[in-house]
């Protein structure tokens, strides 16, 4: 029997039209005419939008569960309006970068997934030559660091690891996703004490742009497919724009917490703040909006990176662990910052749905149309609220956007048609599930 979400303005085909989505069995069957008659209709301050894909995520389990985990992982995914995550290789332990890490990441994600999850694998020096493998075992892609990933079992790759790394996905076309700082230009080893200033400093973007470089250089040389994760210089934009305009196969991503703080505003001894490469001064923000509006960057994902509080609570930045939380609050502090800069949320909401999608392989995610699962968000656009690190799904009560107002409220997600967060109740339906054949993402 066939269920109709009915809205004023669904989010369809790149713009908000009047609208009634028909489900039949998880599957999208149809989208009709708005009918005020349908079983659900959302009130006129609200819209339907297709579930977000957030394509990097650190989920953190097996291992460190106390970081965060498959359960709390997947809730905050659901009330953030997110239906489809891809978990990242590190921080769990085992790190995936075998097929036998995959299967035990599989297995201790088995009955806890609130959405979608699809998996990365990693690339490090140990398992060059084995990428195949790893891929044909499950993740859309592998990750690699070109400097220290702060988990001793995932060491990063050289300029010569790198290109070894390229040339062996290009034979089977695999995607390389990358972390690009250049270690030669990192001063951060050990205390650095509590001013942010100084943290920023031992990150400059010469760091993150020479890594840019050499990943395009590589790309170029060797055919292959690479992804610049949480870009954070705006500078390094132009050289992504020229490798784009050559044809060199890049894409790239930025996040929520680079586009909408500010260096200037971090409380010196608040790790809540820390991470690597680190959030810049308001000019470089300017520079990464442009490239949002003008096409470079790709996608707008969480790289949601928790852990305890008793990490995350030293207050020298060069001691405490670094990574935000981000996943639960990303379409809402995003669609605040880019309202306030008079961008559209229909021009936003690609970014943040069909952009990680492809990315991750993952296709027929982000869309409201027929043939696709029917994963969907009602949001109040107009809606504000102020965050209560306390009352988000994270394990850890650990927000930078703690206190802050934003606009822009989830009220309800569907999963496959089916409700898994209303606003003001808890998450507790698990029908997530694996994709781990990318063919799945489009199956109900």
């Amino acid at each position: 029997m066939s269920t109709r979400i009915a809205a004023r303005r669904t989010f369809v085909d790149g713009r908000f039209i009047p609208a009634t989505v028909v489900i039949d069995e998880g599957r999208i069957a149809a989208v009709t005419v708005f009918d005020p008659m349908a079983d659900t209709v959302l009130p006129d301050d609200a819209v339907l939008l297709p579930g977000l894909v957030d394509s990097h995520v650190h989920l953190d389990e097996p291992g460190r569960t106390e970081w965060e985990g498959f359960a709390t992982g997947t809730a905050a995914a659901a009330a953030g309006g997110v239906t489809t995550v891809v978990d990242m290789p590190l921080n769990s332990s085992p790190v995936t970068t075998t097929p036998e890490a995959l299967d035990a990441k599989r297995a201790a994600a088995a009955g806890k997934l609130a959405v979608d999850v699809a998996y990365w694998g990693g690339a490090v020096p140990e398992n060059l030559g084995s990428l195949r493998a790893l891929v044909d075992a499950g993740v859309v892609g592998v990750k690699c660091f070109l400097a220290p990933s702060g988990i001793d079992e995932f060491g990063h790759l050289d300029a010569a690891q790198l290109e070894e790394c390229l040339a062996e996905l290009a034979m089977f076309d695999g995607l390389l996703i990358v972390h690009a700082e250049d270690p030669a230009h990192l001063h951060a080893d050990g205390a650095l004490g509590p001013r942010y200033a100084d943290f920023e400093a031992s990150r400059p973007p010469v760091s993150e742009r020479a890594a840019i470089r050499r990943v395009i250089d590589a790309a170029r040389r060797t055919g292959a497919r690479a992804h610049i994760v949480h870009v954070s210089d705006g500078e390094a934009l132009d050289d992504v724009r020229a490798a784009k305009a050559e044809g060199v196969r890049l894409t790239v991503e930025t996040c929520p917490h680079y586009l909408t703080l500010d260096a200037a505003d971090v409380p010196d001894g608040d790790a809540a703040f820390k991470c690597c490469p680190p959030i810049r001064g308001a000019a470089n923000r300017d520079l990464l909006w442009a490239g949002v509006v003008d096409g470079t960057i790709d996608a707008i994902v969480s790289d949601h990176s928790p852990a305890t509080v008793e990490l995350k609570s030293n207050p020298d930045f060069g001691l405490a662990w670094g990574g935000i939380a981000g996943l639960q609050t990303g379409l809402s502090s995003v669609h605040t910052a880019a309202r306030g800069r008079g961008i559209r949320l229909e021009d936003l909401l690609p970014l943040l749905t069909t952009g990680p999608a492809r990315i991750a392989g993952l296709a027929g995610l982000g869309v409201i149309a027929a043939g696709a699962p029917a994963h969907l968000v009602a949001f109040a656009p107009d809606g504000e609220f102020v965050v209560d690190a306390t009352a988000l799904e994270y394990r850890n009560p650990v927000s930078p956007w703690h206190g802050q107002t934003l606009t822009g409220v989830v009220r309800e997600t569907w999963l496959r048609g089916e409700s898994v967060f209303r606003r003001g109740e808890p998450v507790t339906l698990r029908s997530g599930r694996e994709l781990v054949d990318t063919s799945e993402a489009v199956q109900a």
